[in-house]
C-alpha cells in the first residue's frame, strides 16, 4: 500500500514538474501586439534639436497650483507661442494654429486629405515644476540656460516634457518642408498647465470632442526605451497603455479630547495611528491576471532569469512569493496594485491638548483593475474594527484609472515598431505608467491613447525627473524628433 502511495506521489511530482517546465518555455514566447516596417523620413538634426531645446529651457513656464498662470504672469508663455511660431516656420505654414478658449493651451491642425481617415493626436506640455530654492547651484548646468553640457542639454523641462514638444515640432517641420501631405489629418495639442492637474488639455480634448473628432490615437509623455528596464536588466521598451486613477481618503478619529497630563488609553491619536498601521499592514490586493500588468511581464519574460520566468509562468503554484517579491520593489509594488500613502497629518494644535479630532490623508493611487468606490469600501473595512474612525472623501472626489488601450491593430504596432528600433531591437512591452498625465483626458475622445517617447533614458536621466540636473541627450534629441517623424508617416500608411 505504501509502495502504490509512494509511486502515485512520484507520478504526480512528475506530472507537476512537466507542467511547470512546459509553461516556462512556452511562456512569453510571442511579442505582444503586431509590427510594421517603418518608413524612411528626412533627416533631422539632433544638435540642431538640441539646441532648439536649450532655447525653450529658457521661456520660464512654471507653475506651482492650479489655476497658473495667474493673470498678469502669461509672459513666458506668450514668449513660447512666438517662439514656436519663428522657429519652426515650415510646420506653422502646413497646420493651422489656435489658442484653446480660456486658456494657453495650443491646438494645432494639420488637414489630411482624406476625411475618412480618423485623425492622429500628439500630445506635450509646455509646463514645468520649480527648482527647490536653494539646490540651483547643485546643477551641472544652470536649470533655466538650457546649458549644453558634454552632450546633454541641462535644464527644467528637459525631460518633463519640452524634450517631447520640441521633438513633435521638429518632426512636423521636417515632413511640412519635405514637402510631406498627409492623407491622415494630424493633430498636435501642447497642453499649458500639466504639472498642476491639466484643465488646460482638458479643454483642448472637450475642445475636438464638441467637433466630433475621435482620433485613431492619441500619444502623450510617459514612457520609453529604458536602460536597464528593472524587470529584466536589459534594454526594454515600454509603452504605456494605461495609467492610474487618484482619490485621496479622509481617514478622522474621534476622541476625548482635554488636558494631556490625564490621558486616556485610546485618544484620537492613538486611534488614528491604528487605522494607519491597518492600511499600511492590509494592502489593496494586487492582480497579475489582467493587462496590461499581464502582458507586460509575459513581453518581459524573453529576457528574465529561468527562475524568474519559471515563478511568472506557474502564478497557480508560485502566485503568493511573486507578490512578495513585487511588493517588496517600490516601483513594483506601484505596478501591480492600487498603492496607500498617508501623507498629511493634523492633530491637536498644542502639545500639551489632547486632539478630540485627529485626522490623515490618505492618498491612494488606483489601479485600473479597481475603482475610487473600491478604495473607499477598502479603507472602511479595513477600519472598520477601530473604535471613533470616520472615513470620507474631500468634494472634489477622485479620478478613475484610465481605460486600458488596445495591443492590437496599427496605433500600438507603429509605436512597438518604432520602439523596438529606437532600443536597436531590443524588446517592447505595454505597461501601467503609475503618474498622471494630460493624456487621461483624450479617453473621451478614443480608446487609444498612449504614453511614449521614442527616447533611451539610463537610470541617470530618470533621476532628474522633477529633481537636480534634469537633462535630456543630445543623442535622445535626434531619436525622439526622428521617431514622431516615423510615428506620423506610418500611421498615414495604414487605414
Amino acid at each position: 500500500m505504501l509502495k502504490k502511495i509512494l509511486m502515485g506521489l512520484g507520478a504526480l511530482a512528475v506530472l507537476v514538474i512537466g507542467v511547470v517546465l512546459y509553461r516556462t518555455f512556452t511562456y512569453g514566447s510571442t511579442p505582444v501586439g503586431d509590427r510594421v516596417e517603418l518608413p524612411d523620413v528626412p533627416a533631422i538634426s539632433a544638435e540642431k534639436a538640441a539646441g532648439h531645446l536649450s532655447e525653450a529651457i529658457q521661456f520660464t513656464t512654471i507653475t506651482l497650483a492650479n489655476g497658473d498662470p495667474r493673470p498678469g504672469q502669461e509672459g513666458p508663455w506668450l514668449a513660447l507661442h512666438d517662439w514656436l511660431e519663428a522657429t519652426y516656420p515650415a510646420a506653422h505654414a502646413a497646420m493651422t494654429r489656435e489658442i484653446v478658449p480660456g486658456t494657453l493651451t495650443l491646438l494645432y491642425t494639420w488637414q489630411g486629405s482624406d476625411p475618412s481617415l480618423k485623425p492622429i493626436l500628439l500630445m506635450a506640455h509646455q509646463d514645468v515644476v520649480p527648482v527647490n530654492m536653494g539646490t540651483e547651484g547643485d546643477w551641472t548646468g544652470a536649470p533655466f540656460k538650457g546649458d549644453i553640457v558634454d552632450g546633454y542639454v541641462y535644464g527644467r523641462g528637459a525631460l518633463d516634457d519640452k524634450g517631447n514638444l520640441v521633438g513633435i515640432m521638429e518632426a512636423v517641420d521636417a515632413l511640412a518642408a519635405s514637402g510631406f501631405q498627409p492623407k491622415r489629418t494630424i493633430l498636435v495639442q501642447f497642453g499649458h498647465d500639466e504639472e498642476v492637474l491639466g484643465s488646460g488639455a482638458k479643454a483642448g480634448i472637450a475642445l475636438l470632442k464638441s467637433r466630433g473628432i475621435e482620433p485613431v490615437m492619441a500619444i502623450d509623455e510617459g514612457y520609453a526605451v529604458l536602460d536597464p528596464s528593472p524587470l529584466t536588466g536589459d534594454v526594454m521598451g515600454l509603452i504605456g497603455v494605461s495609467e492610474k486613477g487618484y482619490v485621496t481618503v479622509q481617514v478622522t478619529a474621534l476622541g476625548e479630547g482635554g488636558h494631556s497630563s490625564m490621558p486616556p488609553r485610546d485618544s484620537a491619536a492613538v486611534r488614528l495611528s491604528k487605522a494607519l498601521v491597518a492600511l499600511d499592514e492590509n494592502q489593496m490586493p494586487a492582480d497579475f491576471s489582467k493587462p496590461p500588468v499581464s502582458d507586460l511581464l509575459s513581453a518581459s519574460a524573453g529576457r528574465m532569469p529561468f527562475v524568474q520566468k519559471m515563478a511568472l509562468a506557474n502564478m497557480w503554484l508560485f502566485g503568493g512569493m511573486v507578490d512578495k517579491n513585487f511588493s517588496k520593489s517600490q516601483a513594483g509594488n506601484a505596478m501591480v496594485r492600487t498603492t496607500t500613502a498617508p501623507t498629511m497629518l493634523v492633530g491637536s494644535a498644542k502639545e500639551n491638548v489632547l486632539p478630540q479630532r485627529a485626522q490623515a490623508a490618505v492618498n491612494f493611487r488606483v489601479h485600473p483593475n479597481d475603482t475610487v468606490a473600491d478604495v473607499v469600501q477598502h479603507v472602511k473595512d479595513v477600519t472598520a474594527g477601530i473604535e471613533g474612525i470616520d472615513v470620507s472623501v474631500p468634494e472634489e472626489g477622485g479620478s478613475e484609472p484610465s481605460p486600458v488601450s488596445p495591443t492590437e491593430g496599427r496605433p500600438y504596432a507603429v509605436l512597438a515598431s518604432v520602439a523596438e528600433a529606437t532600443g536597436d531591437g531590443a524588446p517592447v512591452a505595454p505597461a501601467l505608467v503609475v503618474g498622471a498625465t494630460d493624456g487621461r483626458w483624450a479617453t473621451a475622445i478614443t480608446p487609444a491613447v498612449y504614453r511614449f517617447s521614442p527616447a533611451v533614458l539610463k537610470p541617470a536621466d530618470l533621476s532628474g525627473f522633477h529633481g537636480t540636473n534634469e537633462r535630456m541627450s543630445i543623442e535622445n534629441m535626434g531619436r525622439i524628433s526622428t521617431g514622431f517623424a516615423q510615428i506620423i508617416v506610418a500611421m498615414d500608411q495604414g487605414d
